[in-house]
């Protein structure tokens, strides 16, 4: 049942409602309500996705309690095994054909004959998401920054917790388990907030990124068939749906969290504002970010290290970021060309900026867009030649005019994306200068506003998420 999707929604105000019902002073039945609606929630889309979900929850759960209680050295025998056993299910469902398929592929150079047929299976949804956020509070405890949780179903609350489940924000333990343990009372304020995002997750994810998908589909399935401007816009409008409907997920998975009184990390702030790439993944899918600094780029050597190592190390960790959203050359290649990206930039000294003048920063904005805009293009192709064969068609055709065949689902895209364009603007560059943005008719009207945009050009038909198959 995703969140987006008319049944959750007349569900979940019966689910909120019998939530705060429950005495505050009853934190335990609050708890399992979480825990059953959670459960019950992921179990919507396939029921045995269920035991994969336990097993990662109960071998992480032990895992921490072992590696507290031994010595130093024993810990360093047991985290890469329990590391192993935490990783398993997410390996064998996800990418095991993807490296049976290339040990194929190498010895093919030298004609010997080797597959493994079978590998076909279902990933369970969220798989990615929850197995990181498990494996980090593993090294949370490894390394002493947390406690090792000694109540189970705690624990999974924590790991099941509907609203990121299936998309993330990725959290941190020693920032989801303590709100877990001393739930709050009810919040008039957070609760409120969370209505606001969910109401702007419901607009990026309806309105922008589903009526952009419609287009961007129908481009990139025939791509041979439109011109080269067909193809370059709609590889811009791309990267507005995948931004739009990740950060729509996120923003209504914080908001609902919010309802219930929880506070999880935000995961966007912007990122089409960067001025360089670097400055890009401190604003994208920033859970994923700090999961790879503190559990990839930092174990490496990080930055205190010589040069090359560093810039090494930057490459192994976008790599690594590559293959977690896809077993696909293509994500490997995206994900390559961010850690090059980054190297590059290092090496030019522009990594670090302070405050740019604003045509430097609108220029350094326009240059940085256009590195991600055209990684998007691999990330979103079925294979590394379709990507080529996608580009050198925009090089020799790119001038020439748009033949718009769908000219409908651009034309309601086009009208809803000044409103995206506006308020990131203003969150960007002038949050806090004005008084209207406080006032109560202005915030009334530009909500009404947002449901009547939902109501006349969304998309209501239940999409998926783009980043729930990752």
């Amino acid at each position: 049942m995703v969140i987006n999707s008319f049944i959750f929604w007349l569900v979940y105000p019966f689910l909120f409602l019998f939530y705060w019902v429950i005495p505050s002073k009853n934190a335990v039945l609050r708890k399992w309500y979480l825990i059953i609606v959670s459960y019950l929630i992921y179990m919507s889309f396939n029921p045995s996705f269920t035991l994969v979900l336990l097993y990662v929850t109960s071998i992480t759960f032990g895992a921490a309690i072992c590696i507290e209680n031994a010595d130093k050295k024993k810990r360093k025998k047991l985290l890469p095994l329990f590391l192993i056993a935490s990783f398993a299910p997410l390996f064998l469902l996800k990418y095991l054909r993807f490296f049976a398929d290339a040990f194929s592929d190498l010895l093919a150079l030298f004609h010997i004959q080797f597959q493994i047929n079978g590998l076909n299976w279902i990933i369970p949804i969220g798989i990615s998401f929850y197995t990181l956020q498990t494996v980090a509070y593993v090294v949370e405890v490894y390394y002493d920054k947390t406690k090792a949780e000694r109540n189970f179903s705690d624990y999974m609350l924590f790991v099941s917790f509907f609203p990121h489940i299936v998309c993330g924000p990725i959290s941190f333990a020693s920032e989801l388990l303590p709100q877990i343990k001393h739930p709050k009372p009810f919040n008039y304020d957070l609760a409120t907030r969370g209505l606001k995002r969910i109401l702007w997750g419901m607009f990026l994810k309806l309105v922008i990124a589903d009526r952009a998908g419609l287009f961007v589909d129908s481009v990139y399935r025939d791509f041979m068939l439109y011109s080269g401007g067909d193809c370059i816009v709609a590889s811009i409008i791309y990267s507005i749906q995948i931004y739009a409907d990740f950060a729509g997920y996120s923003m209504m998975a914080i908001g609902i969290a919010n309802t219930l009184g929880y506070q999880l990390v935000d995961n966007f702030r912007r990122p089409y504002f960067a001025v360089t790439v670097g400055d890009f993944w401190r604003r994208w899918h920033i859970s994923l970010s700090r999961w790879l600094k503190y559990n990839i780029y930092i174990p490496l050597g990080g930055s205190r290290c010589s040069k090359l190592r560093n810039y090494i190390n930057l490459l192994l960790t976008f790599t690594v970021s590559g293959l977690w959203h896809g077993a696909n050359w293509t994500y490997v290649f995206w994900g390559l060309t961010h850690g090059i990206a980054l190297v590059v930039e290092k090496m030019l000294g522009i990594h670090k900026f302070g405050d740019l003048k604003m045509p430097v920063r609108l220029f350094r904005i326009f240059i940085t867009f256009n590195i991600v805009n055209f990684s998007r293009i691999f990330f979103r192709m079925p294979t590394i030649s379709d990507s080529f064969e996608l580009l050198g068609h925009m090089v020799k055709d790119g001038l020439s005019p748009m033949t718009l065949t769908d000219e409908t689902n651009l034309l309601y895209f086009l009208i809803a994306l000044p409103i995206l364009i506006f308020v990131d603007t203003w969150e960007e560059f002038f949050k806090g200068k004005s008084r209207l943005e406080n006032n109560t008719y202005v915030k009334w009207a530009f909500a009404v506003f947002l449901v009547l945009c939902i109501l006349t050009v969304g998309v209501l038909d239940s999409g998926q998420f783009i980043y729930a198959k990752f």
